[in-house]
């Protein structure tokens, strides 16, 4: 079994999807006129009134699916150091790949918070619960480097975590009335970075794998 999740293949699945969350989004903005990477959260470009929704819903769903293989690869790498915090990484790499991934794909966002169906609200509280677990997986993957004497891992994904943490306090305060004329009013621009630092040790770690299997064969 981890043979079958410690091979270029899954390694370069998960760099796919955190690639590709942020390369999909910016293919497809042009196509919508009125969407803002400043200012708008990505999955608006999911909403019902876009001409891509079908586009990235699908893409929101396949980002999930990659992810929830990509869970199972991180346990296997890191079990040996600490099962309990292993299973905690999958278990919320698997949250945000159900909430804010698969669930995300289906539900759909609303162009606008004022308007809120049931589709909608399944897509907020599946889409906050994984950004709030994820913000902490840099942490726990910080935790299990440093146990695993893997210094510069530990460094990374430690820096991550205090960034993405930073980002996702502003995008959350955001979308509070008082900050309205302020840069904090940037949400979409938030939500990037947020993303960008919870996806960073991810990405570093499959690099790292892949260049150790490279010089193994």
């Amino acid at each position: 079994m981890e043979k079958l999740f410690n091979n270029a293949v899954v390694w370069c699945l998960l760099i796919i999807a955190v690639v590709g969350d942020f390369a999909v989004a910016y293919i497809l903005a042009p196509f919508f006129k009125t969407y803002s990477h400043k200012t708008m959260v990505m999955s608006i470009l999911g909403n019902p009134n876009s001409p891509v929704r079908v586009y990235y819903n699908i893409w929101l769903v396949v980002l999930g699916l990659l992810l929830l293989v990509s869970a199972f690869t991180l346990y296997f790498r890191y079990c040996y150091v600490s099962k309990p915090l292993s299973i905690a990484v999958a278990v919320m790499i698997t949250i945000f790949a159900i909430g804010a991934g698969i669930l995300a794909g289906i539900f759909s966002v609303n162009e606008t918070k004022e308007i809120e169906t049931l589709a909608s609200r399944i897509h907020g509280i599946g889409s906050a619960l994984g950004f709030m677990v994820l913000c902490f997986v840099p942490l726990l993957l910080s935790i299990l480097s440093f146990s695993a004497k893997e210094r510069v891992d530990g460094i990374v994904c430690l820096v991550s975590f205090v960034l993405a943490l930073l980002f996702f306090i502003l995008f959350v305060m955001s979308d509070k009335p008082e900050f309205q004329s302020t840069v904090i009013v940037y949400e979409g621009l938030w939500q990037r970075l947020t993303l960008l630092f919870m996806y960073v040790p991810l990405a570093y770690i499959a690099i790292r794998n892949l260049m150790v299997l490279s010089r193994r064969n």
